[in-house]
Protein backbone atom coordinates (compact mmCIF):
# COMPACT_ATOMS: atom_id res chain seq x y z
CA UNK A 1 0.00 0.00 0.00
CA UNK A 2 1.14 3.57 -0.63
CA UNK A 3 0.77 6.82 1.28
CA UNK A 4 -1.91 8.30 -0.94
CA UNK A 5 -3.84 11.47 -0.24
CA UNK A 6 -7.30 10.58 1.00
CA UNK A 7 -6.33 7.80 3.41
CA UNK A 8 -8.65 7.98 6.44
CA UNK A 9 -8.46 6.84 10.03
CA UNK A 10 -10.67 6.93 13.10
CA UNK A 11 -10.28 6.53 16.86
CA UNK A 12 -12.94 6.59 19.56
CA UNK A 13 -13.48 6.46 23.30
CA UNK A 14 -16.10 7.25 25.93
CA UNK A 15 -15.75 10.22 28.26
CA UNK A 16 -15.00 9.01 31.80
CA UNK A 17 -13.91 10.82 34.94
CA UNK A 18 -10.31 9.84 34.10
CA UNK A 19 -10.20 11.69 30.77
CA UNK A 20 -11.82 14.93 31.94
CA UNK A 21 -10.17 18.32 32.15
CA UNK A 22 -10.67 18.20 35.90
CA UNK A 23 -8.77 14.91 36.20
CA UNK A 24 -5.79 15.86 34.03
CA UNK A 25 -5.45 19.42 35.32
CA UNK A 26 -6.25 21.20 32.05
CA UNK A 27 -9.38 22.76 33.55
CA UNK A 28 -11.68 22.71 36.53
CA UNK A 29 -14.76 21.01 35.11
CA UNK A 30 -15.60 17.34 34.47
CA UNK A 31 -15.80 17.48 30.65
CA UNK A 32 -13.70 15.77 27.95
CA UNK A 33 -10.19 17.19 28.23
CA UNK A 34 -8.52 18.96 25.32
CA UNK A 35 -5.31 16.89 25.73
CA UNK A 36 -7.37 13.73 25.31
CA UNK A 37 -9.12 15.15 22.23
CA UNK A 38 -5.70 15.88 20.74
CA UNK A 39 -4.48 12.36 21.54
CA UNK A 40 -7.59 10.95 19.85
CA UNK A 41 -6.88 13.06 16.74
CA UNK A 42 -3.28 11.83 16.66
CA UNK A 43 -4.44 8.24 17.08
CA UNK A 44 -6.85 8.65 14.14
CA UNK A 45 -3.96 9.96 12.00
CA UNK A 46 -1.79 6.98 12.99
CA UNK A 47 -4.64 4.66 12.09
CA UNK A 48 -5.04 6.35 8.69
CA UNK A 49 -1.54 5.51 7.48
CA UNK A 50 -0.06 2.69 9.55
CA UNK A 51 -1.11 -0.06 7.13
CA UNK A 52 0.47 1.86 4.22
CA UNK A 53 3.90 2.04 5.89
CA UNK A 54 6.69 -0.50 5.64
CA UNK A 55 6.82 -2.96 8.57
CA UNK A 56 9.87 -1.14 10.01
CA UNK A 57 8.27 2.33 9.83
CA UNK A 58 6.02 4.40 12.05
CA UNK A 59 5.11 8.05 12.47
CA UNK A 60 5.61 10.73 15.10
CA UNK A 61 3.51 13.83 15.59
CA UNK A 62 5.29 17.14 15.09
CA UNK A 63 2.64 19.83 14.76
CA UNK A 64 -0.98 20.46 15.72
CA UNK A 65 -3.22 23.41 14.94
CA UNK A 66 -6.60 22.53 16.39
CA UNK A 67 -9.56 24.06 18.16
CA UNK A 68 -11.72 22.51 20.86
CA UNK A 69 -15.09 24.07 20.14
CA UNK A 70 -17.64 22.26 22.32
CA UNK A 71 -17.62 20.52 25.69
CA UNK A 72 -18.61 16.86 26.12
CA UNK A 73 -19.96 15.48 29.41
CA UNK A 74 -19.06 12.17 31.06
CA UNK A 75 -20.81 9.20 29.45
CA UNK A 76 -20.91 10.32 25.82
CA UNK A 77 -18.91 8.61 23.06
CA UNK A 78 -16.33 10.78 21.31
CA UNK A 79 -14.36 10.03 18.17
CA UNK A 80 -11.79 11.62 15.92
CA UNK A 81 -11.36 11.32 12.18
CA UNK A 82 -8.21 12.06 10.19
CA UNK A 83 -7.68 12.32 6.45
CA UNK A 84 -4.28 12.48 4.80
CA UNK A 85 -4.24 15.70 2.76
CA UNK A 86 -0.58 16.09 1.77
CA UNK A 87 2.57 13.99 1.46
CA UNK A 88 5.87 15.88 1.17
CA UNK A 89 8.67 13.35 1.43
CA UNK A 90 8.45 12.03 4.98
CA UNK A 91 6.11 14.85 6.14
CA UNK A 92 2.41 13.93 6.29
CA UNK A 93 -0.39 16.45 6.77
CA UNK A 94 -3.87 15.53 7.97
CA UNK A 95 -7.21 17.26 8.33
CA UNK A 96 -8.53 16.21 11.74
CA UNK A 97 -11.98 16.51 13.30
CA UNK A 98 -13.50 15.38 16.58
CA UNK A 99 -17.14 14.66 17.39
CA UNK A 100 -19.35 13.56 20.22
CA UNK A 101 -22.79 11.99 19.91
CA UNK A 102 -24.36 15.44 19.58
CA UNK A 103 -22.04 17.63 17.49
CA UNK A 104 -18.61 18.38 16.08
CA UNK A 105 -16.38 19.33 19.01
CA UNK A 106 -13.11 20.25 17.33
CA UNK A 107 -10.97 20.31 14.24
CA UNK A 108 -7.84 21.50 12.52
CA UNK A 109 -4.64 20.17 10.99
CA UNK A 110 -1.96 17.77 12.20
CA UNK A 111 1.48 16.93 10.83
CA UNK A 112 3.43 13.72 11.36
CA UNK A 113 6.77 12.46 10.04
CA UNK A 114 7.52 8.94 8.88
CA UNK A 115 10.31 7.43 10.97
CA UNK A 116 12.18 4.19 11.50
CA UNK A 117 11.52 3.63 15.24
CA UNK A 118 14.85 1.87 15.91
CA UNK A 119 16.89 4.72 14.41
CA UNK A 120 14.65 7.34 16.03
CA UNK A 121 15.01 5.80 19.51
CA UNK A 122 18.79 5.46 19.15
CA UNK A 123 19.02 9.17 18.40
CA UNK A 124 16.78 10.05 21.35
CA UNK A 125 18.73 7.83 23.76
CA UNK A 126 21.97 9.49 22.65
CA UNK A 127 20.62 12.71 24.20
CA UNK A 128 20.73 11.11 27.67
Amino acid sequence: MELNIGLKGRAETVVTQENTAQAVGSGLVPVFATPYMIALMENAAVNAVQDALAPDEGTVGTRLDVTHDAATPIGLKVWAEAELTAVEGRKLTFAVSAFDEREKIGGGTHQRFVIKPEKFLAKVQAKG
